[in-house]
């Protein structure tokens, strides 16, 4: 059974800026794929604030007020667990539309759902995945009860993910860690093609 939580409204950019389309907290280790993400929410009006890691979105959150964040798993000083679980114990953010856009685990899609993530994005993705995902959270009922989405489906909670041993926990973040140099590198080709075309029409 898919988990869910109830939401409540969030004094939030586009809530409190009038016109606004929606501002979105990129949150990534790897400055290309920071800048291919937010070349390709800009070209669809969103505006766009990247921060490299977990600390770093902690420290800007307040100010930025974002109508979604987006957080890659694997960064350097506070991942993108540790960071929705940090994000969902603050009154003032745990009520933000969360996704991880990241090559996920088993393991690591059920601990994300447990802490309160939103819905799941797994690299490489197509750009048109990763502006609809975006849009459907930033438009969503913020009153509504929602399950975590992974690829733009419901995602049931996994059973028994707290029976996972340290050891398996660590096997699967080093496995993850290195699956990430990789998909990292997809995203770049593929996202800078997409990006590409869709600044060819726009100046066209």
């Amino acid at each position: 059974m898919g988990k869910s939580r109830t939401r409540w409204p969030v004094p939030t950019y586009s809530r409190v800026v009038s016109g606004a389309s929606g501002r979105v907290l990129v949150v990534d280790d790897n400055k290309v794929i920071r800048q291919l993400i937010r070349v390709n929410l800009e070209l669809e009006g969103f505006e766009v604030v990247t921060a490299a890691d977990g600390a770093e979105c902690l420290e800007v959150v307040h100010q930025v007020r974002p109508d979604v964040i987006t957080l890659d798993v694997v960064m350097p000083r506070l991942d993108g667990l540790r960071t929705a679980a940090r994000l969902r114990a603050d009154p003032s953010t745990r009520d933000l539309p969360l996704a991880i856009v990241s090559a996920c685990t088993q393991y690591e899609v059920d601990t994300g759902v447990d802490v309160g993530v939103d819905a799941f994005l797994a690299k490489p993705f197509e750009p048109a995945e990763l502006v609809s995902l975006v849009r459907r959270l930033s438009e969503r009922n913020p009153n509504g009860v929602r399950s975590a989405e992974r690829g733009g489906e419901r995602e049931g909670g996994g059973e028994g993910s707290g029976a996972d041993s340290a050891a398996d926990r660590g096997s699967d973040r080093d496995r993850d860690r290195d699956r990430g140099r990789g998909t990292d590198a997809a995203v770049v080709g593929g996202v800078l093609g997409a990006a590409g075309e869709a600044a060819g029409r726009t100046g066209g």
